[in-house]
């Protein structure tokens, strides 16, 4: 019998966008890959670390099972400064019925990246309790309030890198698949959406915030709003440093293969779109496996 191909796993950060991870993974379980760790920035750290505990299949039908009011009940506002999602109830919902061990305990190695303000460096959780570990991860700067750690500020290890497959340390006959869910063209195209179900969580989230946060000087923002998500506009500055920080750490640390799942399939915080994103990436990974196998 032909031995598994062994396989690094590296996910990137892109919110909502990272359910297409889970179908990445259900593809090379399927297709006889041995994934041997998983590293993950972000969202990617979500899905990964939960994976490599062992609760993938839970996970997965917990997130199939989302909706716009089941999504917007999970975000925990908060008037402080530095942020307005505290970012804590949704791991105490998934704590309810995924018990995970330490990381050290995990049978599949994993890490998760953060960033730290303060020393202005990477953080990677390596051990510990895995929640901790992805609050810090997902900590997006100005909607999720950091985690402060003595003098430490961690936030989302996006900030820095994320795509982080300078993490990984392969072996011969080893090989690196990383996801970047940052992608520029899509090479196929979901159902076009119904613009007005789109904007639900929207607004709601703009209804809550209220004048808390969008305030008469950014009117214009608010009219963009009604027609562009609020993430799309906030975050695109910030993509675009993702991109190029994406591209420098591809190009110094070449995957032997890498899928592209582009940002325009999704805003961060469609969560309720588990299934088409989870679709998306079992697609994306077999065009990736099927372009490797024709080299």
């Amino acid at each position: 019998m032909e031995s598994k191909k062994k396989v690094h796993l590296v996910l990137g950060s892109g919110g909502a966008r990272g359910f297409a991870h889970m179908g990445v993974i259900d593809v090379l379980e399927e297709h006889d890959y041995e994934i041997i760790s998983v590293t993950g920035c972000s969202m990617g750290a979500v899905v990964g670390g939960i994976y490599a505990a062992g609760f993938h299949e839970a996970y997965k039908d917990w997130a199939l099972g989302l909706t716009k009011s089941k999504v917007f009940s999970l975000l925990d506002f908060t008037l402080g400064k530095h942020g307005f999602v505290k970012g804590e109830r949704i791991f105490e919902v998934l704590s309810q019925f995924i018990n995970v061990p330490q990381i050290e305990e995990f049978k599949i190695p994993f890490t998760a990246v953060a960033a730290d303000m303060y020393t202005k460096k990477e953080v990677w959780f390596q051990s510990g309790d895995l929640y901790r570990a992805l609050r810090a991860s997902i900590a997006i700067p100005g909607i999720f309030t950091p985690v402060i750690d003595g003098e430490h500020v961690l936030v989302d290890g996006g900030v820095l890198n994320p795509l982080p497959l300078n993490v990984v340390k392969k072996q011969e006959d080893e090989l690196v698949i990383a996801v970047d869910l940052n992608g520029d063209s899509p090479f196929f195209v979901l159902p076009e959406k119904n613009q007005s179900e789109d904007s639900e969580l929207l607004k709601g989230i703009k209804e809550w915030l209220g004048k808390n946060w969008i305030s008469p000087a950014t009117q214009d923002l608010t009219t963009l709003a009604s027609t562009k998500s609020l993430s799309d506009i906030l975050f695109y500055s910030y993509e675009m440093t993702q991109d190029k920080v994406t591209e420098m750490m591809v190009d110094k640390y070449p995957p032997d293969i890498l899928i592209e799942i582009p940002k325009s399939i999704s805003s961060i915080f469609e969560f309720d779109r588990a299934k088409e994103l989870i679709s998306y990436g079992r697609k994306a990974c077999l065009k990736a496996l099927s372009a490797k196998t024709k080299r």
